[in-house]
């Protein structure tokens, strides 16, 4: 995408008080139209890293991309104690679609936001279209009750540098290194506007913090196979070829495909293949939103 100009989004703050603030999300599309997409990021990331990737989708369709709780512009509280599940991110999204009304729509996310759409989706199936998630985290019932101390990522985000002296020096920091390798310079831009909030000494720091970051790679009590395995709408699953957190899809290939599940491997591809293959994140929405 660098080298072609991508539409901007508006820019949206949507009131929540029952959930104790405010949401931000990115409206791409018509703004006469209902929303056909709702869109979830993954952990530590936000609504406008994923900017090039849906932007092309906006002559289209109309797409809400959203900050979850923690992350980019969304101002809601991140108590860590005692928490145990990501079921309070997906009581986030089911505020936001009551709060806009929002029917008939393709959940989609990657990462945790393709988990937290589908454990929404799945209290509110009214309201969903169908779900398109990209290399979802899902772990067997019995993999989670035998998870024990911190994980390595847990471990790796509380150890992440907060703090830079300006969001130039944090792409510099980024730039062909860890997660980003296979990112183009938009794309890792996107990330770090919405990744870093100003502070009043003139640096910035991070959206996500680490503590929360790493709450999130804690927290894995949700149990989101009741959705998989006895779907009420579509289901669709693009996955990555390396180092997939669906990888616990595979025993059970056959089963969810008898139940209606669509699960694909997205060849050459890591986790972070809505970065690396964006034309086939937007085949396969607008596949979904079209669908009768």
């Amino acid at each position: 995408m660098d080298g072609f100009v991508v539409e901007e989004p508006r820019a949206r703050r949507i009131e929540l008080p029952e959930r104790g603030g405010a949401m931000a999300a990115l409206d791409f599309g018509p703004a006469d139209r209902p929303i056909d997409i709702v869109f979830s990021h993954a952990n530590g990331f936000n609504a406008r890293t994923y900017r090039t990737v849906l932007a092309d989708l906006a002559p289209r369709f109309r797409i809400l991309a959203v900050d979850l709780r923690g992350h980019g512009r969304t101002a809601l509280p991140t108590e860590t104690e005692g928490r145990n599940s990501w079921d309070g991110l997906a009581d986030d999204l089911l505020a936001l679609m009551a709060a806009l009304d929002v029917r008939g729509a393709v959940l989609s996310g990657h990462s945790m936001g393709g988990t937290s759409s589908l454990l929404a989706a799945g209290r509110a199936p009214e309201r969903v279209k169908s779900l398109v998630l990209f290399d979802p985290v899902l772990f067997p019932v019995e993999a989670r009750r035998a998870m024990k101390g911190p994980s390595p990522l847990e471990i790796g985000a509380r150890r992440r540098r907060a703090v830079f002296a300006s969001r130039e020096e944090a792409i510099a920091a980024y730039t062909g290194r860890g997660a980003f390798k296979t990112w183009t310079p938009t794309q890792l831009a996107d990330y770090v506007a919405d990744g870093f909030r100003d502070r009043p000494d003139g640096q910035v720091e991070l959206s996500c913090s680490p503590d929360w970051e790493a709450s999130n790679f804690a927290s894995h009590g949700h149990d989101p196979w009741p959705v998989l395995r006895e779907p009420p709408f579509p289901i669709r699953i693009l996955r990555a070829e390396e180092g997939s957190t669906s990888g616990s899809l595979t025993p059970y290939v056959g089963e969810l495909a008898a139940a209606g599940v669509r699960i694909e491997t997205v060849p050459g591809t890591t986790h972070f293949l809505p970065m690396e293959r964006p034309q086939v994140v937007r085949a396969a929405l607008a596949e979904a939103a079209e669908a009768a």
